[in-house]
């Protein structure tokens, strides 16, 4: 293993090494703890960056940089296996700075705060192991872990009604998880008999290729595709953490009840593990499977665009808006999925990474915001205004609020609108159709995000707002790494898209052999 491996250990490790020492912490030095978690992160963050600058994007792929492998469980040939390509080092690297940022922005929590931290810091760990895992088996293990900080983060410090919230989120995912599961074991069965494995294993890598296309499976009587039912098993739970409509109930409702900084994490990384599910798992082990429901792909994804902004425009409270926006944000990424074009995943896989900067912005906003007003209603339930004149009362709040809206809107020079344009270049000529009524979803964008803006900043200064401070040192010194990302990856996004391009294209070589 060398010196390049020993990163991808240290990356994944270090957040546990946190978790050791914030637990070993007395409990009343609540600043220690603090400074802790932020300086633990700041390595992890600088850890990622040192792995993107010796990434080298002209390498095949994960099969010959950056592997850890060592025996597990070697009875039946579980490894711990890690590795890292084009794809996941974008969202390797979002995490580690988000989560920066969310510890910024925590501190002000003063309920349980070593349990917090180190909650949180066991969190990013999962997150990194999903990220990481070349073995289905270690894959599964991370996706299971994560729901436990998530579901006592969410459960303990989120809002009034959190525990439902929490409850909520943790059986939707635990139930995709088990389809997965299922779909896990089975290929580990049928993979020994197929003679380019030879033996029962988890190993992705060896997985993939499109080697189970001729399997089928006799169900209730009847002969069915193995591969066209397990990719089917393996949508749903990855589609349920995106999450594709009608699997996206649980999304407002954590959205609204999680503390902020976990609404950041949720929004800005969680939803994109769905998404990188199918570029890991589900297209590369069942690639004809994955061109046979591409419609179907491409169909959902375009009731996310247009049903999520329906959904925001009809929102009074702020965070639900938001947490809408999302819904539709990430159809624009399955759009780009079904397209299975290097324009369209290309696209895809940018948006993954830009609409995590731009929506943790609005996230971060909404929290600053909270922190002063104690609510989030635009209008309140009994039709009075939340918020007016805010442009007038917190004028460096509301230029950071332009910037984050419109690059969440996809405005020329701003991150957003590269990767939506990469997408629809890439899906135009397969889904004409689709392209033209999804463009529909990206004009209700720019209408919910500026009625939200015109109601919440025009106007006379309300009286409520009339006592609310604008951003102090801190809250701009964490927003100002997500302004920079939303503007350089807007005017220059190759650094992102070069790292990405060949582990793009062998994907879309490989589907384009089932095509």
């Amino acid at each position: 293993m060398n010196g390049h491996s020993n990163l991808l250990n240290w990356i994944l490790w270090m957040p546990m090494i946190g978790v050791l020492v914030v637990l070993l912490l007395p409990r009343n030095k609540e600043g220690v703890i603090r400074y802790t978690a932020l300086i633990n992160s700041i390595i992890t963050f600088a850890l990622s960056i040192v792995l993107y600058m010796k990434f080298d994007p002209t390498t095949p792929g994960m099969q010959e940089y950056f592997k850890v492998l060592h025996p597990w469980i070697s009875q039946f040939n579980i490894n711990y296996s890690l590795g890292v390509d084009g794809i996941s080092l974008p969202m390797i690297v979002l995490t580690s700075l988000l989560c920066v940022l969310c510890v910024l922005c925590s501190w002000t929590i003063s309920k349980s705060v070593k349990a917090y931290f180190a909650l949180f810091l066991f969190l990013q760990s999962t997150v990194f192991g999903v990220f990481m895992s070349l073995d289905f088996f270690l894959f599964y293990v991370y996706w299971e872990v994560m729901l436990i900080p998530m579901f006592f983060l969410i459960g303990i410090w989120g809002g009034e009604n959190r525990e439902y919230a929490a409850v909520k989120f943790f059986l939707y995912t635990f139930f995709g998880s088990v389809l997965m599961l299922v779909g896990m074991v089975a290929l580990y069965f049928v993979s020994a008999d197929n003679p380019s494995i030879g033996q029962n294993t988890f190993d992705i890598l060896a997985l993939s290729g499109g080697k189970f296309t001729d399997l089928s499976l006799r169900i209730f009587g009847v002969d069915i595709s193995f591969a066209k039912f397990f990719f089917v098993m393996m949508f749903i739970g990855f589609a349920i953490k995106v999450p594709v409509f009608p699997f996206h109930t649980w999304l407002p409702h954590a959205h609204v009840q999680a503390p902020t900084a976990i609404s950041v994490i949720l929004a800005g990384v969680l939803l994109k593990m769905g998404t990188y599910g199918f570029l890991r798992i589900a297209f590369p082990i069942f690639p004809q499977a994955s061109v046979y429901f591409a419609d179907a792909i491409a169909w959902l994804g375009l009731i996310n665009v247009v049903y999520g902004a329906l959904c925001a425009m009809a929102q009074t409270d702020v965070k639900k808006l938001i947490a809408y926006s999302s819904v539709s944000h990430m159809g624009f990424v399955m759009l780009g999925l079904a397209a299975m074009t290097v324009q369209g995943m290309n696209g895809a896989v940018l948006q993954m990474f830009n609409h995590g900067t731009s929506t943790a912005m609005m996230f971060l906003l909404v929290g600053i915001l909270y922190e002063r007003s104690h609510h989030r209603w635009i209008v309140r339930p009994d039709g009075t205004k939340g918020y007016g004149g805010l442009y007038t009362q917190l004028p460096k709040y509301s230029i950071v609020f332009i910037i984050a809206m419109f690059a969440s809107m996809g405005l020329p020079g701003l991150s957003g609108f590269i990767s939506e344009a990469l997408i629809f270049l890439g899906i135009y000529q397969k889904y004409t159709t689709i392209t033209v009524i999804a463009l529909l979803g990206l004009l209700i964008g720019a209408a919910y995000l500026l009625w939200m803006f015109k109601r919440m900043f025009f106007g006379e200064v309300l009286d409520d707002c009339k006592s609310y401070t604008d951003m102090n040192a801190r809250e701009i010194f964490y927003m100002s790494p997500l302004i920079i990302a939303v503007i350089v990856f807007g005017i220059y996004p190759s650094p992102i898209l070069d790292v990405m391009k060949v582990s793009v294209g062998n994907l879309v070589s490989l589907l384009a052999k089932f095509n």
